[in-house]
């Protein structure tokens, strides 16, 4: 499987999630620099987390207008596999390929730490084999990650099961206190209706090396590559 990661200036996760991809699972992996104009025949997108253009205007609105977006918006649309990592989930809601919006943390501060997630849907191909309902723990840095959509679409992200993860506390339970930003029913990671492309604010490429004593964002890679081996 071919991986390509898209680089913006401001990036600051492409290498993590490269090293992941490469040293950790012998994959075949590609920096993609926002103003290509060709996806070297990759079969996965990955968007990075990192700051695009500084996080100016609203954050990943200007990564969104890069060069590459003109080859990763087709691809996606022609059911070609794509994922956004926290700036990289933002862009991809700027770009209109996922629903909603991200905006500032309720507290309106940056936040950085181990979280925890409910992974709620196992029907996408970033959780295909996580156990729903199972408990993982994984890192977030962003400013603007409450995620927020109107009463509609929430209603179809629930009705047509795209909500793949919700902060919740160590034993499951969506709260007040276990939302570190305030996004709208603790959601953390949806897909669109096509289930190929998929957003996150947390990083599970922060959490999927022993080394770092964290393993559980590994779940979302190795889901990934078993996903591409059956299908």
């Amino acid at each position: 499987m071919k991986f390509g990661v898209v680089v913006f200036p401001g990036s600051n996760c492409d290498e993590d999630t490269v090293y992941v991809l490469k040293s950790l699972y012998g994959q075949e992996v590609v920096k993609l620099w926002h103003k290509d104009n060709d996806l070297q025949h990759c079969d996965f997108i990955i968007l990075p987390g990192g700051f695009s253009f500084g996080d100016y205007l609203r954050s990943g609105a200007i990564a969104r207008f890069s060069p590459i977006m003109e080859k990763v918006i087709p691809f996606a649309k022609a059911g070609g596999k794509v994922l956004g990592i926290c700036n990289g989930f933002q862009i991809l809601v700027e770009a209109g390929l996922l629903p909603g919006v991200l905006l500032h943390n309720q507290e309106r501060k940056f936040i950085s730490k181990d979280i925890f997630l409910k992974t709620r849907s196992r029907n996408s191909m970033i959780t295909r084999n996580i156990p729903e309902g199972k408990i993982i723990r994984v890192p977030i840095a962003h400013g603007e990650g409450r995620y927020f959509t109107d009463p509609e679409t929430l209603k179809s992200l629930y009705e047509k099961d795209l909500i793949l993860f919700q902060y919740s506390d160590p034993i499951g339970n969506l709260t007040n206190i276990s939302n570190p930003n305030g996004s709208l029913d603790s959601i953390a990671g949806i897909c669109n209706e096509g289930r190929n492309v998929f957003g996150l604010m947390p990083h599970p490429e922060r959490a999927s090396d022993p080394v770092l004593g964290k393993t559980d964002g590994s779940l979302i890679f190795q889901s990934i590559l078993e996903d591409h081996l059956v299908h």
